[in-house]
């Protein structure tokens, strides 16, 4: 097994709205704002090679929308999925499975992009199957008036007309399974959006987490830090509980989404709870 980090490409989202009832004071120390209240945000992807399987687990924003749609994003820098898939020697033709952590135009937005001459929509990975579970595509599909925004249509019908569209199966009891569609484990969190699921992979004699929106970035590492936007804030910081003591318990690494500047971190126990240990980037871990 390999994995490699896959940088899809960057943007700006409202720090009052990324950090919820937290103060500016206190989230504006790790996070600091533009003139704007704006904050940068990363939407970095992972890519797992395992024999000839060639997993991208989720696929940043797309470029498909349109500039007025792009426009409240204040999209940044260079980095883009292909040129990052290239950079790593691999094409979108290449990719088996993609699996999506939710359906969140940020998280699936790369999965699908116009054809040629933008008459109608295809999948950025034509040979890959497409994995989410059965709640959780309900939920996106049949969307509530909170989240009716980030489920966009065109990211996620174009998958079911596919045919290339399966589901994982969800845990009976618990909130964790040894998912045998897959190469690696999954945590299925339901506070920021219904069956969330953040892959748990063992690599290397380590165990790495790749965290998704329970934690955005490494400010966000206090319980109560939870995002604006999450569905079910409650319930957030109790999965927050959870897996960050787990996580300082047995030394896990968690892969950050979407913080610009911190890759990888591990965390420890402290007397103000569970807080940053060290930061690494893929090159120190994979």
């Amino acid at each position: 097994m390999q994995l490699y980090t896959i940088e899809a490409g960057n943007f700006k989202l409202d720090g009052g709205a990324m950090f919820g009832v937290v103060p500016k004071t206190l989230w504006s120390r790790t996070n600091p704002a533009d003139k704007n209240n704006l904050i940068e945000l990363a939407t970095r992807c992972l890519l797992i090679k395992n024999g000839k399987r060639l997993t991208l687990i989720d696929t940043g924003m797309g470029n498909k929308q349109s500039e007025k749609f792009f426009s409240y994003y204040s999209l940044y820098g260079e980095d883009s999925l292909e040129k990052s898939l290239a950079n790593h020697g691999f094409h979108p033709d290449d990719i088996t499975d993609v699996f999506l952590t939710h359906l969140h135009f940020d998280h699936s937005g790369g999965a699908v992009k116009w054809n040629s001459d933008k008459t109608e929509y295809e999948l950025t990975f034509k040979n890959a199957t497409y994995w989410s579970n059965k709640s959780h595509w309900r939920w996106a599909t049949q969307p509530n008036r909170r989240e009716r925004a980030s489920f966009l249509k065109e990211n996620i019908l174009p998958i079911e007309k596919s045919g290339q569209l399966r589901f994982i199966e969800e845990p009976i009891e618990g909130n964790f399974a040894s998912a045998k569609e897959m190469d690696f484990g999954i945590w299925f969190v339901n506070g920021h959006t219904d069956k969330q699921m953040l892959p748990h992979i063992e690599y290397n004699n380590k165990t790495f987490v790749y965290i998704a929106d329970l934690l955005p970035t490494a400010g966000h590492l206090p319980i109560p830090y939870v995002l604006g936007y999450d569905t079910r804030p409650l319930w957030t910081v109790d999965e927050k509980e959870q897996i960050l003591n787990q996580a300082a318990d047995k030394g896990y690494y968690l892969i950050l989404e979407h913080d610009p500047y911190n890759e990888i971190i591990s965390v420890q126990h402290t007397a103000k709870g569970v807080r940053l240990k060290q930061v690494y980037t893929s090159n120190q871990l994979f």
